[in-house]
C-alpha cells in the first residue's frame, strides 16, 4: 500500500520547506533509512530519510520549490500501484504522463543548471583558491565531499578530485558540482571570461530560508531591542599556560572557547539578571543555564546549545562543541540541538578579528563576542612587558539587563578567565 509522505517540520519555527535536492527519482527503489532528499529550513540544509520501504512513485515538491509543511513531499508504494485516488484525496495534481519515465533523463536537479549556472562567474575566482589546496592536495585517494556532491559528480561525469570545495574546510557541496567547469588545454582562451572593463556586471542570488529567517529576526532584535555594548580586555597569559598544562594530558584536547564557554557558564551562576530573557509583558530569569554557541555553515548560521554547562567540566563541553560541529557540517543537526539556549556565545577569534559587536539573539538578553588572542604590550608589576590580550564586547537588551548588571558579570567573567583554576574547582 502505498505511503504519503508529508513535507515535515524540522524546527519549531519551520512553516515551509524548500527541497534543495532529490537523492532518488521516480521509479527509484527506497528503503526505510536512506536519504530520500535534502530539505533546507529557517534553521540549515538537512538530509530528510525515508521511514518507508518501496519505489518512488510521486515527487510532489520539485527542486528548488518550496512547500508548507505537511504538504504531499513524495509518494512511496509498490513499483505500478496507482496513486491517483491518494493525489486526488491530498489535493496534488496527478502525473502528466507516465511516472516511469522521469528516471530516463539523469537525476531530478538536471533541469536546473541552467540558472544556477548562470552566475559561475562570481563564486568561480573565489572558490578556485580557497579550495584546490584544501579538496585535492594530501588527499588523492579520499575526497572531502557531500554524498549529494560525490553522487551528483558521479551521474555527470565528472572527476570528484577536480572539483574544488567551497564549503566549511573546503568541503565539495552540490554548488560546486553544480559550477564546476572542466579544464580544457586545447583551448586557448580561458574557462572565466570576465565583463569587459567599464561594463556593469552583477550576479542576483536567491535568499535561502536560513538567510530570510536570519534577516526577520535579528532585524527585529537590532531595532525592537534597545542594544548597549561593554568591551573589556582579558589577560591570557594564564589561560594559555593553563590550556597548555591540559592539553598535555593523553586524550585531552581543549580549545579557548571550551574555556570561554565554562567562564561564562560560572559567571552567568552568579549574576541571573544576565541569564534572563524578554518575553513581552514579563521578564523570565532561567534557573538553568544553556549556552548557544553561534557555528558558521554554508548559508548562515546555526546556534547548537551546550545544555547545563555551569555543570559539565571542559572536557565534556569540549567533545559537545566538537560534535555539534561535525553534526553542522554533515547537516546531522537536529532541532533539539539548537533550541533552549539562555545565553549565546559568538567567537570570530579563530578568524583573526580582534574586536567585534554581536546582535543579541532573542529571546537571550544578552550575547558575548569573542576577539582573538594579540600579542601587545602590558604593564605588570611596573614594568612593561610582552603580554596576551583578548577583547570581549557583551551586548545587552536595556529592557532585561541594566549596565551595571552588564559590567558586573563581565568582571566575574575575567577573574575566571586570568584564574582559569577557579573553574577546575
Amino acid at each position: 500500500m502505498a505511503e504519503v509522505v508529508y513535507m515535515p517540520k524540522l524546527s519549531d519555527t519551520m512553516t515551509e520547506g524548500v527541497v534543495a535536492a532529490w537523492t532518488k527519482n521516480v521509479g527509484d527503489a527506497v528503503k526505510s533509512g536512506e536519504v530520500l532528499a535534502e530539505i533546507e529550513t529557517d534553521k540549515a540544509t538537512m538530509e530528510f530519510e525515508s521511514f518507508y520501504d518501496g519505489v518512488l512513485l510521486h515527487i510532489g515538491v520539485e527542486t528548488g520549490k518550496a512547500a508548507p509543511v505537511n504538504s504531499v513531499l513524495a509518494i512511496i508504494g509498490e513499483a505500478g500501484e496507482d496513486i491517483s485516488g491518494i493525489l486526488a484525496n491530498a489535493g496534488a495534481p496527478e502525473p502528466t504522463s507516465t511516472p516511469a519515465a522521469a528516471p530516463t533523463p539523469a537525476p531530478t536537479p538536471a533541469p536546473t543548471p541552467a540558472p544556477v549556472s548562470t552566475p559561475v562567474p562570481s563564486p568561480a575566482p573565489v572558490a578556485a583558491p580557497v579550495a584546490a589546496p584544501v579538496a585535492v592536495a594530501n588527499h588523492s585517494d579520499r575526497v572531502f565531499a557531500s554524498p549529494l556532491a560525490k553522487k551528483m559528480a558521479a551521474e555527470r561525469g565528472i572527476d570528484i578530485h577536480a572539483v574544488g570545495g567551497t564549503g566549511e574546510n573546503g568541503r565539495i557541496v552540490k554548488r560546486d558540482v553544480d559550477h564546476y567547469v572542466p579544464y580544457t588545454p586545447a583551448a586557448n582562451t580561458p574557462v572565466y571570461t570576465a565583463a569587459p572593463a567599464g561594463t556593469v556586471s552583477f550576479t542576483d542570488e536567491p535568499i535561502s530560508q536560513m538567510r530570510k529567517t536570519i534577516a526577520r529576526r535579528l532585524a527585529e532584535s537590532k531595532f525592537t531591542a534597545p542594544h548597549f555594548y561593554l568591551t573589556l580586555d582579558i589577560d591570557m597569559d594564564a589561560a594559555i599556560a593553563t590550556r597548555k598544562g591540559l592539553n598535555s594530558i593523553d586524550g585531552v584536547k581543549v580549545s579557548f572557547n571550551d574555556m570561554v564557554i565554562k567562564a561564562v557558564a560560572m559567571a552567568l551562576r552568579k549574576h541571573p539578571a544576565v541569564n534572563s530573557a524578554w518575553m513581552g509583558d514579563f521578564i523570565r530569569r532561567n534557573d538553568h543555564v544553556n549556552i548557544g554557541v553561534a557555528v558558521a555553515v554554508e548559508d548562515g548560521l546555526l546556534v547548537p546549545v551546550v545544555r547545563f554547562a555551569d555543570g559539565k567540566g571542559l572536557t565534556q563541553i569540549s567533545a559537545e562543541v566538537r560534535d555539534y560541529a561535525q553534526k553542522a557540517k554533515d547537516k546531522k543537526l537536529q532541532p533539539s540541538d539548537w533550541e533552549g539556549n539562555t545565553f549565546t556565545i559568538s567567537n570570530l577569534g579563530m578568524f583573526g578579528i580582534e574586536s567585534f559587536t554581536a546582535i543579541v539573539n532573542p529571546p537571550d538578553a544578552c550575547i558575548l563576542a569573542i576577539g582573538g588572542i594579540k600579542e601587545v604590550p602590558v604593564v605588570k608589576n611596573g614594568q612593561v612587558v610582552p603580554g596576551n590580550v583578548m577583547k570581549v564586547t557583551l551586548s545587552c537588551d536595556h529592557r532585561v539587563v541594566d549596565g551595571a548588571s552588564g559590567a558586573a558579570f563581565l568582571q566575574t567573567f575575567k577573574t575566571y578567565m586570568e584564574q582559569p583554576a577557579a573553574m577546575l574547582l
